[in-house]
């Protein structure tokens, strides 16, 4: 009700199943039963899949009401004809997707469709906010406000660390919480074998999930990447004795596969679904009553999300289990689970200014839309909450680079795009609007290829696989795909054709998916856990025996203390450090340490990191790692070190392809991206050479240094006062051992004996560290 009698925009926080949408949408359905002519109420939502899923459950209470109303959604998966026919004649409710609004408002009818639009609803608004994407909606929302003044805004979530954090990233509105619900069943998965020592798959567990599921009416199976999910289907199918209908779900399938498996939950005609985050957020498909989460969950927000998948409704908890993947994801999920428990979600609320590279493609997609001031456009920029506090200069260094390409490019007409005449700004080719609309958005993944089964008519979608995957197969080689082994017959016209294969031992498709480092409030739960023998009790048996020996045999990383270990194995000299700092910045600061372990000229020979540790091997030992982890020095070589290294070149790629310098679709063609890439690395060096105070090289540094490389969180690790506890290791400790075991995986691969040598390999090194 407060939502109903709200005058001004609101942030509403409710529990998954407690109604938000609904109470989201109520303002609109009681507007519209006294009539509106036009689009009336704008819905976002992260998920393409999410818009669908809500269009038929709003169906339901419009119907009783007896309101006559075109509910419909506009995302990729649209039909162009419908996308036509609603710049001309929109519904009145419109459900929609960040860069779905972004091309909407570039075109010039945007006035007049959105000139009547009263009120524009936000789902799962703190998922949009972790990203560019939010930053993009938020500026589309801003330029909502100027074609429809008095428009409201609401958004919707159930997982929100910091409330008013994210009331400030809407551009200030009122927070509503709702109450909490029932706490959540969860718990570990009991499974018959161990989680092993390393790996990240689940497969040891593959038979009690399926146990779990038979138990079940309907079961959504998270896990963390798309190609671990191929391989987990396939594992369950292998113990599914009582053949249940089984479905797969993940972004690289296609839309025709996603489709189905939505369709055949909502209808119940499935047992379980095996996904990724494409089914994380707001979805009510079936009677879902359990979900597994299989792999350590890496965010609790996230875990918050996926529980909520279950027992949809208010009054009921949801119910949900977890599966650690290895021996460190034990202890990982152990701290999650007390977590939410504690009701202490990760992420802090912490927001960095609006990006710039995404304000460089709004501004242009503004031209698209017809000539404008640039002291309107600015003002109505800062009305964008990412972009509330953005200084007039880099409006004006945006604005620049968009007209000229900036000073080292101002010669070349394919980057002279925006002119100003009669003080307006303008696209100087009206032609460009096609190329740029093209190229809308801010996720620029590593670049993928159709599949497609070989036809003379073109074949069966299947979905699709990185570029670079596709580049190293070979007619014949077999790969999985949306839970089918395949066998590639070749490549045509940049589409990956294949027949079915009769192997069931594929090549694995390597999936870019969703990248997932332990949040840093998770990692440092998990580092107070290692450290309180006390709490343990929470632990299984033999997680407490590993982390018992590891304590007699060197020490137990302590908060507040930065554990080194130092030992020898096999003629190489180790060094491993337990930073709790996160994948990223791991794998950094290990990159930084190699370099001066080779001025030292100790002869690093490689490295490992993971999101507790990392582990550097050398010819010679490091006898005093201090000097090494002098935050100080290490700060000095970040600069050089990323001024020539492929991470920056790769930051800069993403950021020129957002910003528009860098176009990968074209009418009629699509570069490769081996082609993105050349161009790309053409353009930094220049850039660097001739204008090395360019505007995207300024926003390459600061997201490499801050988000890309985590350079923040090795500071904090390394911060002053810290102490540094070194411990000369008799041989490999059990802390360590797992990490060498990510290092041996690297060096096995392919073959049926794969799996034994792992095996053997696991053992010998656990009887080392004194724990078999």
């Amino acid at each position: 009700m407060e939502v109903l009698a709200a005058r001004e925009d609101t942030l509403l926080i409710a529990p998954t199943g407690g109604g938000k949408t609904l109470a989201g949408f109520l303002p609109s359905l009681v507007d519209l039963a006294e009539g509106h002519d036009g689009l009336h109420t704008l819905y976002v939502s992260p998920l393409k899949a999410l818009s669908k899923d809500i269009a038929r459950n709003l169906r339901a209470p419009v119907d009783e009401i007896g309101l006559d109303l075109r509910i419909e959604d506009r995302t990729g998966d649209t039909p162009a004809s419908q996308r036509r026919r609603q710049r001309v004649d929109p519904p009145q409710i419109l459900l929609t997707t960040p860069e779905s609004l972004a091309l909407m408002l570039s075109y010039p009818e945007a006035p007049k469709i959105f000139a009547g639009v009263r009120r524009v609803v936000l789902d799962e608004i703190h998922a949009l906010a972790e990203s560019k994407r939010g930053d993009q909606l938020m500026l589309g929302v801003a330029r909502l406000r100027s074609l429809s003044p008095g428009l409201t805004v609401t958004g919707l979530s159930a997982t929100v660390e910091a409330p008013e954090a994210l009331a400030a990233f809407m551009g200030g509105a009122r927070v509503i919480m709702a109450d909490p619900g029932p706490p959540p069943d969860i718990a570990m998965l009991p499974t018959e074998r161990p989680a092993p020592w390393a790996g990240g798959g689940g497969r040891h567990a593959a038979r009690d999930v399926m146990a779990a599921i038979e138990a079940s009416r309907l079961s959504l199976v998270f896990l963390n990447t798309r190609a671990q999910a191929e391989l987990f289907f396939q594992a369950l199918w292998e113990v599914n004795d009582a053949a249940l209908p089984i479905g797969l779900h993940h972004g690289s399938l296609s839309r025709e596969a996603r489709h189905k498996v939505e369709e055949a939950m909502a209808e119940g005609n499935l047992r379980a679904v095996v996904c990724t985050g494409s089914l994380d957020l707001g979805l009510d498909w079936g009677d879902v009553d359990l979900v597994l989460q299989v792999g350590a969950p890496k965010n609790v927000k996230r875990l918050v999300q996926r529980i909520g998948r279950a027992n949809h409704r208010y009054d009921e908890p949801s119910r949900a289990r977890i599966v650690p993947a290895n021996r460190f994801e034990v202890v990982e999920c152990a701290a999650a689970l007390e977590a939410v428990r504690e009701s202490d979600l990760d992420g802090g609320g912490r927001r960095w200014r609006g990006p710039l590279d995404v304000l460089c493609q709004h501004i242009l997609l503004t031209a698209c839309a017809g000539p404008f001031e640039a002291d309107a456009l600015y003002a109505e920029v800062l009305r964008a909450g990412p972009y509330a506090r953005l200084p007039r200069a880099d409006f004006d260094d945006c604005l620049e680079f968009c007209a000229t390409g900036g000073y080292a490019l101002r010669a070349y007409d394919r980057w002279q795009r925006l002119l100003q005449r009669e003080g307006k700004w303008q696209l100087r080719d009206p032609r460009a609007t096609r190329d740029l609309r093209m190229n809308i958005g801010t996720i620029t993944e590593t670049e993928k290829l159709k599949v497609r089964r070989k036809s003379r008519r073109g074949g069966t979608p299947l979905g699709e696989v990185e570029e670079g995957f596709a580049a190293s197969l070979s007619p014949g080689d077999t790969f999985l795909i949306g839970g089918q082994v395949v066998r590639y017959e070749g490549l045509r016209e940049m589409v990956v054709e294949v027949t079915d294969a009769a192997t069931r031992e594929p090549k694995i498709a390597v999936f870019s998916g969703l990248k997932m480092a332990t949040s840093l409030e998770l990692s440092q739960r998990v580092q107070r856990l290692i450290a309180t023998p006390e709490h343990w009790d929470q632990l299984p048996p033999d997680t407490r025996d590993w982390l018992a020996l590891q304590r007699e045999i060197s020490t137990l990383p302590a908060p507040g203390t930065l554990t080194c270990e130092t030992f020898l194995r096999g003629g190489r000299a180790f060094f491993c450090l337990y930073g709790f700092a996160g994948r990223n910045a791991h794998q950094t600061l290990a990159l930084l340490l190699t370099h001066r372990m080779e001025q030292a000229g100790l002869g690093p020979l490689g490295f490992v990191a993971t999101d507790y540790a990392l582990l550097i091997w050398s010819i010679d030992p490091v006898e005093d790692p201090a000097p090494l982890l002098s935050a100080e020095g290490l700060r000095e070589g970040l600069r050089d070190w990323l001024e020539s290294n492929a991470v920056m070149k790769r930051a800069f790629r993403s950021i020129a392809t957002i910003a528009g310098l860098i176009q990968r679709n074209l009418p009629g063609q699509r570069k490769s991206g081996k082609q993105a890439t050349f161009s790309s690395d053409i353009l930094y060096d220049t850039l660097r050479r001739y204008d090395p105070d360019h505007l995207l090289l300024r926003i390459t540094r600061e997201e490499a240094s801050r988000g890309l490389v985590d350079f923040d969180r090795i500071e904090e690790m390394l911060a002053q006062g810290r102490e540094i506890v070194h411990i000369r290791a008799p041989h490999v400790t059990p802390l360590a051992a797992p990490l060498l075991l990510e290092h041996g995986q690297v060096g096995i691969r392919g073959g049926t004996g794969e799996a034994r040598l792992m095996e053997e390999e696991a053992q010998a090194m656990m009887r080392e560290a004194g724990l078999a």
